[in-house]
């Protein structure tokens, strides 16, 4: 194992010097708080993850979670980690006050679950689905449903789920089946499956909170017919007690990753017991339960950022005390007589590690912005403001969820490349982590869903506003960077990239303006990477000006080192990854149209 997994400096350096968190204390909501005691809190969790989640790493995918006799059996530290998270904050954090909640900043609670993340990912996802499902019943449930669960839920006590995916269905919740039959006691009784369903069972909690998309007895077909339930694997009788509730535990996923998350096949009604409450309105469900996804669409491009950081700070300390080779002289040639050298002298080596580095902290950066945005949204008064950074929320969020797990995958394969043979070998950490990043650009909506969410909704949403409010926001930071002259050259490169948008959608609006949509999404991954690549160079340049400033101002919070190599980092960026944008734009605007399908057919 590594000795460190997290970069604290990096996370604060961002948190507080380039996204200004200490800007959202001056809102009413947040007011009661501040820099000393969010950095206990934060303090506190990273004690708590050296201690109770990166020592269990490995062992949690040596023994990963289990199915036997009809019951999920789980590692221990399951039980350590609802505990602490409900006494700590973990799963009650951004909640308001009178909610049971801490009211803490979003930014914050995303940094410390990024921690924990990067310690051991196995583990918080019990947390934070659970925080999700009560989020969801404090938000849209009746009174009597928020008293009955969302308290033990917040202790960790109970746990809580989302259950979307259906065997028959998977991506397209129009096409769900489970059932909700209306009775004379109010209740519905509940009929159905859903499988992938994480923390869906498990062995230390008393209760699951299971939040159900069904449909309702002669509801309208499609998307406007769900409804969103309460179905607890036990329901609580009127003193208080706990009775099966007909949810049935039919399997745990084997998973090539991520082996300690329990991932279930759950069956709800098969005695024609299991009840049922439902959230809100009918034929609403899929409306509230994007409130729970799209946090959770972050949380997903959090877990892999944090992955992406940890496997970055396995590789550079193995770089670092790793000899091999010899470095090449100014003659071209090698003295074999020499002693070796560390690795991390290779340039090829350096290469790698300075790819994970751009790739895992311009990751992190995004991923705080997001949740900069979601509480500017929340505490802002005027309205224009917050719809402003609605729209800046809404936009990013693809690309949130989306980058980290791609580009954060071929970071820890250059990792795992890092450490040649071993790399591949069970006794080095690197393949665990290739292994677990893996199922991020899966969850909570595939890649190629994301992609054609950004450019068929979010692209074209209020006549391109959010677009447009996210290009302002670039060129926000490219006019601040180019009044340093270290920095004018790659401003300038980035306000080309913005060109480059504009010319790429024209391009491609063609299409969509002749109702050619199959067209217009055919290559929406694409623009999916070519929007990323923009959108984290802009990430890097913000904090390479960040970096700029505190060393013209001398500013003593980090060394000149570090300060330095952020800048470093940005330029590498820039040369290595941004200039991707031009080939990809050369595809999104080609005339070929080689993917769908015509009346002549290809063999594929």
């Amino acid at each position: 194992m590594a000795k460190e997994y997290v970069d604290i400096n990096t996370l604060k350096y961002l948190l507080y010097q380039v996204h200004a968190l200490d800007d959202l204390f001056g809102f009413e909501r947040y007011e009661g708080h501040d820099r000393p005691s969010m950095d206990m809190f934060l303090d506190a969790i990273k004690d708590f993850a050296d201690r109770d989640l990166f020592p269990f790493f490995k062992e949690m995918d040596d023994d990963p979670a289990g199915f036997d006799n009809g019951e999920v059996r789980v590692h221990e530290q399951v039980a350590v980690m609802m505990k602490k998270g409900g006494e700590m904050g973990v799963i009650c954090g951004p909640l308001d006050y009178d909610q049971g909640g801490l009211q803490i900043p979003f930014m914050v609670h995303t940094a410390a679950t990024y921690i924990l993340d990067a310690a051991n990912n196995h583990l918080p996802g019990y947390a934070t689905l659970t925080l999700g499902a009560a989020e969801l019943i404090v938000h849209f449930a009746n009174q009597n449903l928020k008293d009955t669960y969302v308290p033990n839920m917040l202790l960790g006590a109970w746990g809580g789920t989302m259950c979307l995916t259906e065997p028959q269905a998977g991506s397209s919740l129009s096409d769900i089946t489970t059932k909700a039959t209306l009775t004379d006691e109010g209740y519905y009784k509940i009929s159905g499956q859903k499988i992938f369903i994480s923390g869906g069972d498990y062995q230390y909690v008393e209760n699951i909170v299971h939040l159900v998309l069904a449909r309702i007895d002669g509801a309208p077909e499609g998307t406007k017919g769900i409804s969103l339930f309460v179905v607890p694997k036990n329901r609580v009788e009127t003193d208080g007690s706990l009775v099966g509730n007909d949810v049935k535990t039919l399997s745990d996923f084997e998973k090539m990753g991520q082996r300690g998350f329990a991932t279930t096949h759950l069956g709800f009604g098969d005695s024609d017991d299991c009840q049922g409450w439902l959230v809100g309105e009918a034929n609403q469900g899929l409306k509230y339960m994007f409130l729970m996804m799209n946090d959770a669409r972050i949380g997903v491009g959090r877990g892999a950022a944090a992955i992406a950081m940890a496997a970055y700070q396995a590789s550079l300390q193995y770089a670092k005390e790793r000899a091999q080779g010899r470095k090449i002289s100014e003659t071209g040639k090698k003295d074999p007589g020499e002693d070796q050298c560390l690795i991390i002298e290779h340039p090829d080596v350096r290469r790698m590690l300075f790819l994970q580095k751009a790739i895992a902290e311009g990751s992190l950066s995004l991923i705080l912005l997001a949740a900069k945005y979601h509480d500017l949204q929340r505490s802002v008064s005027d309205h224009s403001e917050k719809e402003k950074y609605q729209l800046l929320l809404e936009i990013i969020t693809p690309m949130v969820k989306t980058y980290p797990a791609e580009a954060g995958a071929l970071a820890v394969s250059n990792g795992l490349q890092v450490l040649g043979g071993y790399g591949f070998c069970s006794d080095f950490i690197l393949q665990q982590y290739y292994r677990d990043i893996r199922i991020f650009s899966i969850y909570e909506g595939t890649t190629g869903i994301q992609s054609q969410d950004l450019l068929g909704r979010k692209v074209l949403m209020n006549n391109g506003k959010a677009l447009q409010l996210l290009i302002e926001e670039i060129g926000t930071t490219i006019a601040v960077a180019s009044d340093y002259k270290d920095l004018q050259e790659w401003a300038a490169t980035l306000k080309g990239k913005l060109t480059m948008i504009h010319e790429v959608l024209v391009y491609l609006k063609t299409f969509a303006n002749k109702e050619n949509y199959e067209r217009y999404l055919s290559d929406a991954n694409l623009f999916m990477e070519f929007l990323s690549y923009v959108v984290i160079g802009w990430n890097w340049l913000e904090m390479a000006y960040v970096a700029k400033q505190a060393l013209d101002n001398k500013d003593a919070a980090y060394s000149e080192a570090f300060y330095e190599s952020k800048i470093h980092t940005m330029k590498f960026y820039f040369k290595y990854e941004l200039t991707k944008t031009n080939a990809l734009a050369e595809t999104l605007m080609h005339k070929e149209v080689l993917t769908q399908k015509m009346e002549k057919e290809f063999l594929v």
